[in-house]
């Protein structure tokens, strides 16, 4: 049975794969910038549409993994290191992308799925630690990654507009980690899929409140 919580989550999934895959969105704009417009969309549908069917298999074992508790503890601590190592480096200067050079049309879509599938990881392990539902994991993830493909100018001016919309997002990812360590330490009383438990509120909570840091305008330097 389909219930609201259910729907929320699906949206907040789709959302969340969506931010985490800005730069994943950049690295494939760069990609496909060689090629002539229109084998750039058929080449962004063709590599996008083979990371779909990674991300399902991914998904399948990850839910089953998952429930091992050496497993939340390892993708709970990788969660964790991703989201600090990000937080804490300096953010580079400029567009350190380096565009495919002279590459073919079928190169180049399999260099979009080894590149999504690099950046999918991250949003997996992300996405099985909020819900243990494939489904929603699933459905969630397939509507970022058309939001990916569809609405990446949108994103690109909504991080122009909130530049901290990117720190936001490993925020994010970083709250998403503590939350799977701590379930792998099964602390008696402690229940992150209980509406009626104290700590499915504090998750949610902060993880609202990394969305709201999202939308913080940051001051510009005097040049």
């Amino acid at each position: 049975m389909i219930t609201f919580q259910d729907i929320v989550v699906v949206g907040f999934l789709a959302f969340l794969e969506a931010i985490l895959s800005i730069d994943n969105a950049v690295v494939l704009a760069v990609m496909v910038k060689h090629l002539p417009p229109k084998q750039q969309k058929m080449a962004l549908t063709y590599g996008l549409a083979g990371a779909v069917v990674f991300r399902l298999i991914a998904l399948s074992i990850a839910t089953y993994l998952i429930q091992m508790r050496w497993v939340k503890f390892v993708g709970g601590g990788y969660l964790i290191f991703i989201g600090l190592k990000h937080l804490l480096q300096k953010q580079p200067h400029g567009d350190e992308t380096k565009p495919v050079r002279h590459a073919g049309f079928w190169k180049t879509v399999v260099m979009i799925e080894i590149m999504d599938i690099a950046f999918a990881v991250d949003s997996i392990l992300a996405a099985v630690a909020i819900s243990p539902k494939l489904w929603i994991v699933f459905f969630g993830g397939f509507i970022g990654v058309l939001m990916i493909r569809y609405a990446a100018t949108f994103f690109a001016k909504l991080l122009l507009n909130f530049p901290t919309f990117e720190v936001s997002a490993y925020l994010l990812v970083l709250v998403i980690g503590l939350k799977l360590t701590m379930e792998g330490f099964h602390f008696p009383g402690v229940d992150f899929m209980s509406a009626s438990n104290p700590a499915f509120w504090i998750f949610w909570m902060a993880m609202a409140l990394c969305v709201a840091f999202g939308f913080r305008r940051t001051k510009k330097s005097p040049s």
